[in-house]
């Protein structure tokens, strides 16, 4: 019988750790792979039946892929700890791993929450993510909004996970900044720099984007919120990378 290595990654995810692993108890094996939180996720996950490895956090493909060298078995199953595998994808799980028909990994799709409020528009309606795949064939590549590289078709789920993205607007403004910072150092690295096309018309653009192109006004105050979030995450990132490139910090 083919076996599951279900992983997922931690930072202080006291709030969503347990049920993140309830539903992942189909896999033969649960990994967290915690970057030292200092809240009280990993008592909490030590409560049950899952292994667990420290490590410090350095760029989220490299975390995850060196999480995935970990597993004991092929089939691996990601799951970010504000995520969860509803009954339904349960179900298309064990049968996908049990009759893969040739492909290497499954597309699943996502039912966004934000500070509770189910959004269905903002640029979410069409959010999925590769989490089902054999470790031979899928790597993950890119610093921030990390990809899986796959050698091989991917297949699609027919149901979606729930994903509770942000406990409170506080926790979504700080993983903001931190994405921001991760994105600022890879552009950094690539020698980029910033001009006013960056921070006068890219962060507008990104809120007529989600609120108007991507219909984030059919999801009322919640849809305006999440839109003018969006160009504020274009500036910090920009912000960021300009103060890198002048050799200062934040604080």
């Amino acid at each position: 019988m083919t076996k599951i290595s279900a992983i997922i990654p931690t930072l202080n995810e006291e709030i969503h750790i347990a049920d993140a692993i309830k539903s992942v108890s189909f896999a033969d094996e649960i990994i967290v792979i915690d970057s030292y939180s200092t809240d009280q996720t990993l008592e909490i996950a030590g409560k049950y039946n899952v292994k667990i490895i420290k490590r410090k956090f350095d760029d989220f493909s490299t975390h995850k892929n060196f999480a995935i060298d970990q597993a004991k078995y092929d089939w691996i199953y990601i799951l970010d700890a504000d995520e969860r595998v509803t009954p339904e994808v349960e179900k298309e799980i064990l049968e996908a791993v049990k009759n893969p028909k040739d492909f290497v990994g499954f597309y699943v799709r996502r039912t966004f929450y934000f500070v509770g409020e189910k959004i269905n528009y903002s640029g979410w309606q069409r959010d999925k993510v590769v989490r089902l795949f054999l470790k031979e064939h899928c790597k993950y590549q890119g610093v921030v909004h990390e990809t899986i590289f796959t050698e091989g078709e991917l297949g699609f789920f027919k149901h979606k996970i729930d994903h509770f993205g942000y406990k409170n607007y506080n926790h979504f403004i700080s993983k903001i900044h931190h994405y921001g910072e991760l994105k600022a150092k890879e552009l950094h690295s690539k020698g980029k720099t910033v001009n006013a096309y960056h921070v006068l018309i890219k962060p507008p653009f990104r809120i007529f984007s989600h609120f108007i192109l991507r219909k984030g006004f059919l999801d009322g105050y919640a849809g305006l919120i999440l839109s003018i979030t969006q160009g504020y995450a274009v500036l910090t990132r920009y912000i960021k990378l300009w103060l890198l490139n002048k050799g200062l910090k934040e604080n």
